[in-house]
């Protein structure tokens, strides 16, 4: 009987011991290995993590430091939003930064994240924003001191307390901070510090868990908003664990094409503002500015009178952006004619042309067709449909567009146009800028602003009626 109870106590002391396996992107855990994590659906993500719990845990009571207290007698003016100094920023955030808070930014290599965070240190160190010289802390990684000073003196960001250290050991950066004691820090970037407590290289998923981490706990304690720069994998996606994105307050994306200054920032998580707003930049070579009207980059200076261009309005989060689509129509020698698209989905193209052959009767199948957005914008949304539909018919046949005219409206697989959401700002942009006709779906409620004359289309071929293409060569 002695022996077959030690048995069982063995063989429980073993099953106990059995080591836990953790997703590394969500934090997933199951007893045994598998190749696919149940959580988050990703492929090879799932790792060993040390023993499993034996059983529940009990943690001893502590002595409260701190009552709780009625919600409405919380006092909010410790927790507003300072502001950034640059303005563009400040929209996404929604209106600054939070004492206490964690912003995440990540961009692809070379966008030019460290370029607007300096920006952003030196504005908030000399106190642009609301006046008043503040200490700011920037802790860089992955360059050297003086590749970062050069970098400063090129985009005037020499602000006389903006502080540099080149540190990648945690125990180290959190040194830096408790001597300086900052208003800001702005660490570049979290995959490049590791703590010496925690086993693996820097930017593993353990180490960047740990250092986030770290950094978090240090700015909740001293009420010190931080800035992370984050890379991003293949997909654009945060790397790391995604956990990081969880533990953040704010997770931003710094998106732009390498061919074009237009730079664009918009928020992915944000627990102290909108999501839906977007910042946008011009980098250049003497640093990086603020853009209140980008609409300028998006539309060519060449005049009117040229045939395969159309102007639409586009909403990015809640801001209306103008762009210009254009389109050459040129008689192919391949079997197989070229439909090459920048700057607008392939998928879209084909669809659009294959609603035109059934639709308004245009002979295509013959010809090379190019779609193309003027200044590296990148066109998501449908409502961009029926400005490509014109540009596109406008080629072909050679006819230009009149002067002042802006369209936008979905093209569906029948011919008809839908209408599209946010119609009065996209009207108030186009007046904004001149235009004095805007072709729209028909059924359009809105109001049209002084001086813009709506044109209602139910169908695509009316559409192109409207606008006076004609029939030549269709």
């Amino acid at each position: 009987m002695t022996t077959s109870t030690s048995a069982r106590a063995s063989r429980a002391a073993g099953k106990a011991a059995k080591p836990a396996y953790r997703c590394t992107e969500c934090g997933w855990t199951t007893a045994k290995w598998v190749g696919r994590c149940g959580e988050c659906q990703s492929w090879g993500t799932v790792a060993e993590d040390g023993p499993a719990a034996a059983g529940p845990r009990t943690v001893a009571v502590t002595p409260v430091h701190s009552a709780a207290r009625p919600i409405a007698e919380i006092d909010v003016d410790s927790a507003r939003a300072t502001p950034t100094g640059v303005a563009e920023l400040d929209r996404v955030l929604g209106g600054g930064l939070v004492p206490g808070a964690v912003v995440l930014l990540a961009g692809e290599p070379g966008v030019g994240k460290s370029t607007l965070l300096l920006e952003v240190a030196s504005k908030y160190a000399e106190g642009t924003g609301d006046g008043g010289a503040r200490t700011v802390l920037y802790v860089t990684g992955e360059e050297s001191a003086g590749q970062v000073r050069l970098r400063a003196e090129r985009v005037g960001a020499l602000a006389r307390t903006l502080l540099l250290a080149a540190e990648t050991d945690l125990g180290t950066v959190l040194g830096h901070v408790e001597a300086t004691e900052p208003a800001l820090l702005v660490v570049d970037s979290v995959q490049t510090i590791a703590s010496a407590e925690v086993d693996g290289a820097p930017g593993g998923v353990s180490q960047v868990r740990e250092v986030a981490a770290a950094l978090i706990a240090e700015a909740k304690a001293r009420q010190v908003p931080v800035l992370l720069v984050g890379h991003v994998t293949k997909d654009g996606t945060v790397a790391g664990p995604r956990t990081l994105e969880h533990l953040v307050d704010v997770v931003c994306q710094f998106e732009g094409d390498r061919h074009s200054r237009l730079r664009m920032v918009r928020a992915v998580k944000n627990r102290f503002g909108p999501t839906d707003e977007v910042g946008c930049f011009d980098l250049s070579e003497s640093g990086i500015t603020g853009l209140t009207d980008p609409s300028g980059l998006f539309l060519s200076h060449l005049g009117a009178g040229v045939p395969g261009s159309c102007v639409t309005v586009t909403l990015e989060g809640r801001r209306p952006l103008a762009l210009e689509i254009q389109s050459l129509v040129a008689p192919s020698p391949l079997a197989n004619p070229r439909r090459t698209t920048n700057g607008v989905d392939s998928s879209r193209l084909a669809m659009i042309l294959a609603v035109l052959h059934r639709h308004a009767s245009l002979r295509l199948a013959d010809q090379d067709v190019y779609l193309s957005t003027v200044g590296g914008a990148k066109v998501t949304e449908p409502a961009a449909d029926l400005a490509a539909a014109l540009a596109i018919v406008s080629a072909r046949t050679g006819d230009a567009l009149p002067a002042g005219t802006v369209a936008f409206g979905e093209v569906g697989l029948a011919g008809d146009l839908r209408p599209v959401t946010g119609l009065a700002r996209r009207l108030s942009e186009a007046a904004r800028l001149g235009f004095t006709t805007a072709v729209v779906p028909a059924g359009t409620d809105a109001r049209p602003p002084a001086g813009l004359r709506l044109l209602q289309a139910g169908h695509v071929a009316e559409a192109v009626d409207l606008v006076g293409l004609g029939r030549r060569e269709r």
